[in-house]
């Protein structure tokens, strides 16, 4: 578990953690006094960092180790040389556990706006002020609901100023100021609003930072953990280069390599359905990060950035050779024009290219409720979690997406992982209610599985007639359809006369006749063959 907060003074950065609620007590053990058995302190680091008002702060990182599963834990950090008072997390199991999705807080967005109770806009610090308390209440309402959550994915943007590095510490303050911060451990991603400045890394302790990225931003690196049977892999998908974000998926699954589910989470949604990003500056690496995420065997990919809800169905790569788009080659049409919103014809053809570049997938499987063992990546797109800002939906519904939908609430989603199955229901924070059914996603053991026998198999023709030289083509159908072993062998009696291949295709060799014969398992399907000049 990894810790992190700002002091005024470089005081050894220290957690002590226990079981105990009262993490003071101590015993007379050897001549002194100790800590309870269960009471252990760990150090960590303690860096100077920045003044705000002549004020010099430094960035505090611990990391706890040795945790049990299923356990709930007391903690207290060294704060300008005292103890804080103690907050509590809980462990979750590794075969059983559950998480917070959420996407774009974007603490400070709803600047500019005017509340309804007034008649001015609000300025960054009242929205800052605000936008803290949606959060505050999003949280509240999720954990209160669903108690069983471990932790919390963020799917990026957790403030929203980009030009002001001062300016984003009071945005920071509000999305960390919630209670249920202290006792629900975060895993951040870093989105287009959070990269200018390097706050994002000096308050998210993240663990296994790929500190070797070529292309990083300010704000810090890609990074990857381990949580029972899953491996979430966290990209950085501000940086273009994608070889960075290929390294560091090769990295994190030689460290996991039995995972059974691999999550991946990014801010850029390269496959969402909003109006301001899904077919602009959100699919710039989508020809890359399809395929990345084909050969990685990746599970599921969660997003944020459009601040709206969408949900693919599965998805893979066409597996066709398409343009990688980086800085260097990407043009200001590509991300500027939107759902097709310019009288430039120029620059409108120029951005249909780009569209069809990054028509590189295919959609595998639109089973919806529940499907076992899939072919395909599943990608959610997660609306606004505090209502500080919203997009439309893009106008027509992408021929990728199984269900979309703009509340103009804030949502949340809770993941639950079991060592056979993900699933992902999404609750609008005002009303508790769904807003989509559950999505199921199950594994079985295949050596586990009892296999499904051929019980039949038919050709669609008993007879035909094929000249020389020509050709005729066989279907066969296998019953039943979800037969474990589907292979059919096609073989000719007489291959001087007529020929087939393995698709049942018939070739006319001479004048005669033969016999073509399929076999599936054990059933077989015949079909005469006579060959005229």
């Amino acid at each position: 578990m990894n810790f992190a907060w700002y002091s005024k003074n470089d005081k050894q950065a220290k957690i002590r953690i226990s079981t105990s609620s009262d993490l003071t007590k101590t015993l007379e053990k050897d001549g002194a006094n100790t800590y309870l058995e269960d009471v252990v302190e760990f150090e960590g680091t303690a860096k100077e960092y920045k003044k705000i008002d002549e004020t010099t702060y430094f960035a505090n990182k611990v990391t706890a180790s040795n945790l049990k599963q299923n356990t709930t834990y007391y903690y207290q950090y060294y704060l300008d040389g005292e103890w804080s008072e103690a907050s509590s997390f809980t462990t979750g199991e590794a075969g059983k556990f559950s998480f917070l999705y959420v996407g774009d807080p974007q603490i400070g967005a709803s600047k500019g706006q005017v509340p309804t109770e007034s008649e001015s806009s609000q300025s960054a610090e009242i929205a800052a002020r605000n936008d803290a308390f949606s959060w505050n209440k999003t949280l509240t309402a999720a954990t209160k609901s669903h108690p069983e959550v471990n932790f919390m994915v963020s799917a990026g943007d957790q403030i929203n100023n980009t030009g002001d590095d001062n300016g984003q510490e009071c945005e920071y303050a509000g999305f960390l100021s919630p209670d249920a911060m202290s006792e629900l451990p975060v895993a951040a991603t870093i989105g287009n609003h959070d990269s200018k400045f390097a706050n994002f890394q000096n308050h998210f302790n993240v663990p296994n930072a790929y500190t070797e990225e070529k292309n990083a931003t300010a704000a810090g690196n890609d990074y990857y953990y381990s949580y029972g049977s899953a491996l979430f892999i966290v990209l950085n998908t501000n940086n273009y280069n994608c070889a960075d974000h290929e390294a560091l998926i090769q990295k994190a699954i030689a460290s996991h390599p039995k995972a059974t589910w691999r999550i991946v989470t990014f801010h850029q949604d390269i496959y969402g359905s909003g109006l301001d990003h899904s077919d602009s500056d959100g699919i710039v690496l989508r020809t890359q990060l399809t395929t990345m995420m084909d050969k990685y065997k990746i599970d599921v990919v969660l997003q944020g950035h459009d601040h709206t809800y969408s949900r693919s169905y599965l998805l893979t790569s066409d597996g066709k050779n398409h343009t990688a788009y980086t800085s260097e080659n990407t043009k200001s049409e590509y991300t500027n024009i939107k759902d097709g919103n310019s009288t430039d014809a120029n620059a409108l053809a120029s951005k249909e290219e780009f569209l069809k570049e990054n028509r590189c997938y295919k959609i595998s499987d639109k089973t919806q409720g529940t499907v076992t063992n899939p072919k395909g990546v599943l990608y959610m797109e997660a609306n606004s979690s505090t209502g500080s800002k919203y997009y439309n939906l893009i106008s027509t519904k992408q021929d990728y997406i199984a269900n979309r939908s703009q509340t103009w609430t804030p949502t949340y989603s809770v993941i639950d992982v079991t060592k056979d199955s993900f699933t992902i229901n999404t609750y609008d924070v005002n009303t508790g209610s769904k807003i989509d059914k559950a999505f199921v996603i199950k594994k079985t053991d295949s050596s586990k599985t009892s296999k499904i026998k051929v019980t039949k198999l038919t050709l669609n023709k008993k007879a035909v007639t094929v000249k020389v030289g020509k050709t005729k083509a066989l279907k066969a159908t296998i019953q039943p359809a979800n037969a474990t072993n589907k292979n059919i062998v096609f073989t000719s009696s007489k291959k001087k006369v007529a020929t087939v291949d393995q698709k049942g295709v018939i070739t006319g060799k001479k004048v005669g006749k033969a016999t073509i014969t399929a076999k599936a398992g054990t059933k077989k399907a015949v079909c005469s063959v006579t060959v005229k000049k």
